[in-house]
């Protein structure tokens, strides 16, 4: 790669704005500061940040929960199949924001660069195919899914119009993973702030104003999806980041396409088998009528509220892991990793014991005049909830093993969690056990708690400390003095 005339091929251009620090685009206390510091100054706005992000589903639940049952089962339905579509195309992401994270804290400036461009012409590519093939394909699968007919036209236009916003969706996505590798977290959070603030203006807007009921959520969605996939572009071709984005770093070079794809594949199978197991999981539970698949999708947002926070600080973990490692520092390294564990084990149960006690109060936010609805929601979070903890130690390990390369220790523990454990416990304690929908229900809490063992064995192997995926002859060593100095300010 040929650097810019005016930006010298070996600095990492300054940063402006929140989260620059002493003229650079990452903040030095990331690799020499308290670990403590360090992985809350990332986990933080970047815990917010996906947060806001599940308040789309959140503010559509609460506005499509007040048109009933089917309408809210309707976009319980639509919610596995899109998270299976979005899974297969996030291998890149993720290898992008894993091979980020290590050259910033190479300081190859070129590379970071160069890695974005491709990041994004690629998953954007990506996400174009997927969302046609899904928009086509769509009634094929709720009828496959065997939708109650009172559920099967609304679920029909969300999940469209979902599908039509993935290239979108996508976009914002692969911006975050890139400001995530190069320590940039504050700049997503207002991105979505704003995003999910339109969300909820044309929410109540389009569906009971102008009428337009399930589908009005779905549009509003993509509304603000767009700013939000606008408002990222732009700030990537700005440089002012951390980033710069040029018209030749979105030419195709097909020789790190290959290299991210060798990377980024069994990231990719990882969230496809998520995504897959999810779908299977709501064939069953759809067997079992509207109201247990309503409860379902009121105690999904529940786990969503758990799951997206502990991935913000797995995300957080991952990108502190890869800037040591490609710093050379595998024992900090290490040491974030135990941290990590510890912590959103601590936090996430707390998390378990209120929503253990509010569970009820939890269900009647989503569906206020459903008793029925309620009292199963209720059952479902009340069954789940003590297991939030081992959720969040397996996201923080996974994280490491992502941050290492390690991207096929990652697939492992996640085909076990879905095909080993998830579904054929609910499939086996619901049909043959006879325990129904509550057969169901444990079969989340058992499987969180054996793939947290899983992730902790594979972990402590130490493999991941060995892989290397960047050329080690790219670090740079700084002088102590302008280490010292940098900590201090």
């Amino acid at each position: 790669m040929t650097p810019d005339k005016d930006q010298p091929p070996d600095e990492m251009p300054a940063a402006r704005g929140p989260g620059g620090f002493g003229g650079r685009p990452f903040d030095p206390r990331l690799l020499h500061g308290p670990i403590p510091r360090s992985l809350f100054l990332l986990a933080f706005p970047i815990m917010g940040g996906n947060i806001l992000q599940i308040a789309y589903q959140l503010v559509d639940a609460f506005w499509v929960g007040r048109l009933g049952a089917a309408a809210v089962a309707s976009v319980s339905v639509s919610m596995p199949l899109m998270f299976l579509m979005m899974s297969i195309g996030m291998g890149f992401t993720i290898a992008g924001s894993t091979l980020i994270a290590q050259y910033v804290g190479a300081r190859n400036r070129d590379m970071v660069d160069h890695v974005a461009g491709q990041t994004l012409l690629t998953v954007v590519a990506v996400s174009m195919a997927l969302g046609l093939l899904g928009f086509v394909i769509a009634p094929y699968l709720l009828e496959l899914m065997e939708v109650d007919s009172e559920v099967y036209h609304n679920a029909l236009g969300f999940l469209r119009v979902q599908f039509l916003s993935l290239p979108l969706a996508f976009a914002y996505f692969c911006f975050q993973s890139q400001m995530r590798g190069v320590g940039q977290v504050t700049i997503p959070l207002y991105i979505i702030s704003g995003s999910v603030l339109i969300n909820f203006v044309l929410d109540p807007l389009f569906i009971f104003h102008f009428g337009w009921g399930v589908m009005g959520a779905a549009l509003a969605t993509m509304v603000s999806q767009t700013v939000a996939a606008t408002v990222a572009i732009t700030l990537l071709t700005s440089g002012r980041y951390g980033i710069r984005l040029k018209l030749r770093q979105l030419r195709p070079d097909f020789t790190f396409i290959l290299r991210a794809f060798n990377l980024g594949y069994p990231a990719a199978i990882e969230g496809s088998a998520r995504g897959l197991g999810v779908t299977m999981m709501m064939f069953l539970i759809t067997s079992f009528g509207t109201v247990t698949t309503a409860a379902y999708g009121v105690g999904g947002n529940v786990l969503q509220f758990v799951v997206i926070p502990a991935m913000g600080f797995s995300m957080a973990t991952s990108t502190l892991v890869g800037q040591n490692i490609g710093a050379g520092n595998i024992p900090r390294a290490e040491a974030v990793a135990r941290l990590a564990a510890l912590i959103t084990f601590s936090a996430l149960s707390g998390v378990g014991i209120v929503a253990f006690v509010f569970a009820n109060h939890v269900a009647a936010f989503f569906v206020p005049h459903d008793k029925a609805v309620i009292h199963e929601a209720s059952v479902f979070i009340r069954t789940v909830s003590w297991s939030f903890g081992f959720i969040g130690v397996q996201f923080a390990l996974m994280g490491v093993l992502r941050a290492s390369g390690n991207m096929f220790a990652a697939m492992v523990i996640s085909l076990i969690s879905q095909w080993v454990l998830s579904f054929p416990l609910a499939f086996v304690l619901s049909q043959r056990a006879h325990m129904g929908a509550h057969g169901i229900w444990w079969a989340f809490p058992i499987a969180n708690v054996l793939t947290a063992i899983v992730s902790a064995i594979w972990f402590s192997r130490g493999d991941w400390k060995k892989r290397r995926i960047i050329d080690p002859s790219n670090l740079r060593q700084e002088e102590e003095e302008d280490v010292a100095e940098q900590v201090m300010v």
